[in-house]
């Protein structure tokens, strides 16, 4: 029991769930246009999610006690290294302007975490916060999907990208109020602008507004339609049920758990209409 905590621990601490969920949401914009991406260029996104979230979350802990790391944060920065080691060579296979927009992507998340600006970084300025993770999670899980296939950016791939810079904000509300006790108040997150009551609110109109740009799109997928409905549902729901008091887990695991969920869902509505 005792090994499984430790692996369960692991799996969250060095960001390979974090990768699922993200990876999850590429491919349901794949899917929704029905096609396939490529393994190389899964293993890509997956892996560069990993060194990326594991760059930003360990960099300046170990770089201020590198000599007194924990063995499971030693455990952690070989992982990433060898993530980084693979993804480098997934990356001669991969087309540059994929390359390009996630060398972009992965400069905004390092400008989130590192101070570039005198003393400053992204993470500082007053509400940036949760747009900037919105803007890198959309962009990666819609932006290189359209220019893998080379889909052309029209409404209905607008439409896409909004709707899942919406979702990721709302999942990453249970994380501010979660946080909402150690953030300082010069960050001003939402919940510390708005009150956990009022960020709730706007979780759900966001959620709302998610579901209606589907039905402003010229070409719907059933099967999106149904997993979008079924994120939304099960966002609103964690977002409602988050608190201060909640276990780290709630937000870490369980809220992260929804674009899987969405991903797979999806996949089972494919089989079962596939097979009939």
């Amino acid at each position: 029991m005792q090994t499984l905590r430790r692996l369960f621990r692991f799996y969250i601490n060095s960001s390979i769930h974090v990768a699922l969920a993200v990876l999850s949401l590429a491919l349901i914009t794949y899917w929704e246009l029905n096609k396939t991406p490529a393994f190389s260029l899964v293993l890509f996104l997956f892996l560069c999610t990993i060194s990326g979230y594991n760059f930003v979350k360990y960099a300046r802990v170990a770089g201020l006690h590198h000599r007194s790391l924990t063995n499971s944060l030693k455990s952690i920065q070989i992982f990433s290294g060898l993530c980084s080691i693979v993804a480098i060579y997934f990356a001669f296979m991969i087309d540059w302007k994929i390359l390009g927009a996630t060398v972009f992507f992965g400069l905004l998340t390092f400008l989130y975490a590192f101070p570039v600006f005198g003393k400053k970084n992204f993470r500082t300025f007053s509400g940036v916060k949760i747009f900037l993770v919105g803007i890198v999670w959309a962009g990666v899980t819609t932006i290189v999907p359209f220019l893998d296939i080379s889909e052309e950016m029209n409404m209905d791939r607008w439409l896409t990208f909004f709707q899942r810079f919406f979702i990721v904000i709302v999942l990453t509300l249970p994380f501010e109020i979660r946080d909402l006790p150690y953030d300082k108040p010069q960050l001003r997150t939402l919940p510390q602008i708005l009150g956990i009551g009022r960020t709730k609110m706007m979780g759900v109109i966001l959620l709302l507004s998610c579901i209606a740009m589907e039905y402003f799109k010229d070409e719907l997928n059933f099967r999106h339609t149904v997993s979008l409905f079924a994120m939304c549902i099960l966002s609103a729901i964690a977002l409602s049920g988050s608190d201060r008091a909640r276990s780290p887990y709630y937000a870490s695991f369980w809220v992260e758990a929804i674009p899987i969920f969405g991903a797979g869902l999806f996949l089972l509505l494919k089989f079962y209409f596939e097979s009939s």
